[in-house]
């Protein structure tokens, strides 16, 4: 049955929902158009005050410019493009700052994920300040999916979190708990680090599971073993920074 995403009341059930939506992306030529696609048909059938901006993250294909024009066709898609490859962190570093928005969604840019699973998530957000979504049935390798559980398992121990799936990139979020916490991670840790200083400001996190879908077109990235080593190196690092902060 094909759900009426049109009666689906916003956060506030009075005004439209105000929500900041953003990819980021690399290397997502083939991608990119049918993600921002269909986020904007979500989005309107919403009736939401939405933008969507596209974090092109240093693209060596076509990705920054099949972005722009899809730009110059709808005013409400933004482009922002770092001139290299900063790395995953960094990119969604860039979107949660230009998010203009009073809520900021984002997933990635590889179609992963059907957008339409946003649209329950924001009754969630209004009695919790974050929504963390957790993969059903992960449609990755038994090397990728075992790296995530021990990654997940270790950030949840170092920061006394209960998060199912930490890296999920699928995520919810008031736009104003960026304004209170910081942010330095320029590579895979981005998503404990939110979590893990949210957690100690006192916001609160709810979680729900969505689908996860294989990918139907260009290359993974976050395997690569360097990324992994970094990430796991930075772990310990923030540990040890969020510690002495306390």
């Amino acid at each position: 049955m094909t759900e009426d995403l049109s009666k689906i009341d916003s956060p506030t059930d009075k005004k439209p929902v105000s929500i900041s939506v953003f990819f980021p992306c690399y290397n997502e030529q083939d991608n990119v158009a049918a993600t921002v696609t269909k986020a904007v048909d979500v989005l309107q059938k919403i009736d939401a005050d939405y933008e969507i901006i596209v974090v092109n993250d240093g693209s060596k294909d076509n990705t920054k410019k099949i972005a722009e024009q899809l730009s110059h066709e709808n005013a409400r898609i933004k482009v922002v493009t770092h001139p290299t490859n900063l790395g995953y962190g960094a990119a969604l570093q860039s979107g949660f700052k230009a998010a203009a928005k009073e809520l900021v969604f984002y997933t990635d840019g590889d179609g992963q994920f059907d957008i339409k699973e946003m649209v329950p998530l924001l009754s969630l957000i209004k009695q919790y300040d974050i929504v963390s979504c957790y993969r059903i049935k992960r449609q990755d390798n038994v090397i990728r999916k075992l790296n995530a559980w021990c990654w997940t398992r270790l950030g949840c121990f170092l920061f006394n979190m209960k998060i199912r799936d930490v890296d999920c990139a699928f995520k919810l979020y008031k736009r104003q708990i960026f304004d209170n916490i910081k942010m330095s991670s320029t590579g895979a840790l981005i998503d404990t680090e939110i979590l893990a200083r949210a957690i100690r400001k006192g916001y609160k996190i709810t979680q729900t599971g969505v689908h996860h879908y294989p990918r139907t077109a260009g290359q993974q990235t976050g395997a690569n073993i360097k990324v992994i080593l970094r990430a796991f190196k930075e772990l310990f690092k923030l540990h040890r920074q969020i510690k002495n902060e306390s």
